[in-house]
């Protein structure tokens, strides 16, 4: 019902325009309050990357960090990633991922970023704290943050912000009318637009998402997702829909879609209910790093990578080297 809210095809948004118009207020007050030095934000001795969007919902946010996190691996830099750590429930803030950290303290898209990337990664609600907390270990280059880009309490030095290429801004209000945190002419003042697929348009560079092997969660085994019989796709992630789109182009034989709330904490016995033995279950990496402790052997994941055009990829990674040469 919300997506169908958000995307113009109802008029109940006009219902939650009150709650809108406080959203909208509030987040205006915040961010005046930040320019006036009514309240302090922090600057990192090392340039701050914010990888954020605008719109509530998947985006392809965190496969746009895991591309900038090996991009710049790739050309020399020690890179550090920070994050809010939406779903994680650690015992103290900040919280540095480490072998034993688990997906319940640090949240799914953190571990996932740890996982793929095995560079540092820390968590807080106060992401100043997180980069303080890296700092103080390593000795970094360039800190991304994955998503924040509303968050003013840390400066920042270079602002990404992904979009979704299909649905865009919706019906452009605020949360919760529309799926907006902030209004889209805050495009004017980033440094990059990428739109994850659809058309990107004049000034965006366009990403889409390259589906790898499907691997298996207990044994590492890679097939091609083609190959698996008889698939229950589940995804608990901002935007299933694109997951399942993703399985249909791929040609994967799908007898049951089954979504998830984003950020879905799972238990075995419920995910086990959702095949028979001669069924495969295949998720997203996403959901695959809450699952790895208590998998089947009929338990599958398809990892993505974010592809950006040769020439705007190199342009946009000249762009942020400028920032760590200063």
């Amino acid at each position: 019902m919300i997506e169908r809210i958000w995307s113009g095809g109802s008029l109940l948004y006009l219902a939650l325009l009150p709650l809108s118009w406080l959203y909208g207020l509030f987040s205006w007050l915040i961010r005046l309050s930040y320019r006036c030095g009514l309240r302090k934000s922090w600057r990192s001795p090392v340039p701050v990357v914010v990888v954020g969007n605008l719109t509530a919902g998947g985006n392809g946010k965190t496969p746009m960090v895991i591309w900038l996190v090996e991009h710049l691996q790739q050309r020399g830099y020690r890179v550090g990633v920070v994050s809010r750590g939406y779903g994680g429930k650690p015992a103290v803030y900040p919280l540095v991922l480490g072998q034993n950290t688990s997906t319940r303290e640090a949240g799914d898209e953190p571990m996932l970023i740890y996982q793929r990337t095995g560079v540092p990664v820390a968590i807080a609600p106060k992401r100043a704290e997180a980069v303080q907390a890296l700092l103080q270990q390593q000795q970094l280059d360039v800190i991304i943050t994955d998503d924040g880009l509303q968050h003013y309490a840390l400066q920042r030095d270079f602002e990404l912000v992904v979009i979704d290429g299909v649905r865009r801004f919706g019906n452009g209000w605020w949360l919760p009318a529309g799926p907006m945190r902030e209004r889209a002419a805050r495009l004017g003042s980033v440094d990059a637009r990428v739109a994850n697929g659809g058309v990107a348009q004049a000034g965006e560079i366009a990403m889409r998402l390259q589906a790898r092997d499907a691997v298996n969660l207990l044994s590492g085994e890679r097939r091609p997702v083609a190959e698996l019989p008889r698939v229950v796709a589940m995804a608990g992630i901002g935007h299933p829909p694109r997951f399942f789109a993703t399985l249909e182009k791929l040609n994967v034989e799908v007898v049951q879609e089954v979504a998830f709330a984003d950020h879905q904490e799972y238990q075995q016995a419920q995910l086990a209910a959702l095949v028979n033995a001669d069924q495969t279950l295949l998720m997203t990496e996403k959901d695959a790093v809450k699952c790895r402790a208590f998998a089947q052997p009929n338990w599958w994941y398809l990892p993505v990578d974010a592809v950006l055009p040769s020439a705007q990829a190199e342009q946009l990674l000249q762009d942020i080297e400028s920032l760590l040469s200063k």
